[in-house]
């Protein structure tokens, strides 16, 4: 025998004990019982040009780490979204839109004590650009630039950014073996000798040029556009573009970073 459904009239009876009771509670509950965290965004921001590797830093105006450099960022408004304050920040401090190029969340850094003024949790993105973008530095920021990553001094880095720098790093060039997030760097057209000086660039090691190529071929990421550059000496370069242009994609098989020797 089938078993009844209850009467909607019951069944909305039932509920609003339910309701009014969370009514109740919400009107007692006092976040000021509770440990005061703020939220806050930091960008690592990106780009590619002359072949390096350059991110995006402003220089801090104010206390505290005054003078040092920092990634861009600030704390989440209010009534403001995570992806909102972090196009909001990037635009302010930096003068560029995240419309401009490939954006994800990185992770998330709250340790106890990484901000001296308190508790304060900073979800960080990554930000990917083609290339350097003039930048003008606006906010509490005294001043913006491109900084080569490889040419950082971490002493002159405020916070915990050198951390964050490094696992911006890291992911990029983890998804970089697997995926077209590359493309996101260098602007078409190019050449296999300049796709592969970027993730030699990315990765911190040497690549044996036919294996990547190989590689790229059989992943399929890659066509000829029918041109070619002369670069000196030697056949000239056939110039290449991205299979599927305008979208980030997984492919396979994967291009295995070489391991790199600790010393």
């Amino acid at each position: 025998m089938a078993k009844r459904s209850k009467p909607k009239e019951a069944a909305e009876s039932k509920d609003a004990p339910r309701r009014s009771g969370e009514k109740e509670f919400l009107d007692r509950y006092d976040m000021a019982d509770y440990p005061a965290v703020a939220v806050a965004v930091d960008v690592v921001c990106f780009a590619y040009e002359q072949d390096e590797l350059w991110v995006g830093l402003v220089r801090r105006g104010g206390h505290p780490e005054a003078g040092k450099l920092a990634l861009p960022g600030g704390f989440v408004l209010e009534d403001e979204d995570l992806i909102d304050a972090a196009r909001r920040e990037l635009l302010e401090e930096l003068d560029v839109s995240l419309d401009d190029g490939v954006v994800e969340q990185l992770a998330t850094f709250g340790a106890p004590g990484r901000d001296p003024r308190g508790r304060i949790v900073s979800v960080a993105y990554l930000a990917l650009l083609p290339e350097r973008t003039a930048l003008t530095s606006g906010g509490d920021a005294a001043a913006a630039a491109w900084v080569a990553l490889d040419d950082l001094d971490a002493g002159d880095v405020a916070f915990d950014h050198v951390a964050i720098l490094a696992t911006a790093r890291e992911r990029l060039a983890s998804k970089m073996e697997y995926s077209t997030i590359a493309f996101a760097l260098l602007r078409a057209p190019f050449t296999f000798p300049e796709l592969q000086t970027l993730y030699e660039r990315v990765w911190g090691a040497d690549v044996d040029a036919g294996n990547f190529r190989r590689k790229c071929r059989s992943a399929g990421i890659v066509v000829e556009t029918g041109d070619v550059v002369s670069s000196g000496a030697g056949r000239p370069a056939a110039l290449l573009a991205p299979a599927r242009p305008g979208e980030v994609c997984v492919f396979g098989p994967a291009i295995a970073r070489p391991e790199v020797d600790p010393d």
